[in-house]
């Protein structure tokens, strides 16, 4: 073998060995990026599980909603037959009126806290595409889950309260109408 062909050998050997350890530490890189996939995916199941919790909630939302919907309507009828019969007791049908009117106001914000947790949950699934960033943004989804939760209870005690003193307002009319019935 001549001087050249020993130099060219040389080369090519020198070329092998930085091939041999770039492909020593690609497979290092990809033995930690199967053991990051394995934990998003595990991430990624407990968060589908979260959404899952979250539409019952949403289901059982807009059960209490059309609850509330029957409840509104039939304190209209109530109100439509107060109306007819007693002609003086305009003051208090009208603060019915006002207090149907809170509660649609109510219904509405419900609805639009419903979209929220949609869009919430949209953006879970956004963030699970990511890579690094997406353990921060789990902590901060699972802090806004924690709101939303808030929120919906929050939103629930106040249309049972709203309820209520509809319930009461419609109850002391009624009891005004029997008692000028009695007089």
């Amino acid at each position: 073998m001549d001087q050249e062909t020993r130099e060219m050998f040389g080369k090519v050997l020198g070329v092998l060995e930085v091939i041999k350890t770039d492909v020593s530490s690609l497979k290092s890189d990809v033995s930690i990026l199967k053991t990051d996939v394995s934990i998003l995916k595990t991430d990624v199941s407990g968060l589908k599980t979260d959404v899952s919790g979250l539409k019952t909630d949403v289901s059982g939302l807009k059960t209490d909603v059309s609850d509330l919907k029957t409840d509104v309507s039939g304190l209209k009828t109530d109100v439509s037959g107060l109306k007819t019969d007693v002609s003086g007791l305009k003051t208090d049908v009208s603060d019915l009126k006002t207090d149907v009117s809170d509660l649609r106001t109510d219904v509405g914000s419900l609805k639009t806290d419903m979209n929220v947790m949609r869009s919430r949950q949209d953006e879970m699934y956004l963030m699970l595409k990511g890579s690094e960033e997406s353990r921060q943004r789990i902590k901060s989804l699972e802090e806004k889950s924690t709101i939303a939760a808030i929120e919906r209870e929050n939103l629930e005690v106040e249309s049972a309260k709203i309820v209520g003193a509809l319930r009461r307002s419609a109850h002391e009319v009624l009891k005004g109408l029997a008692d000028e019935e009695v007089s």
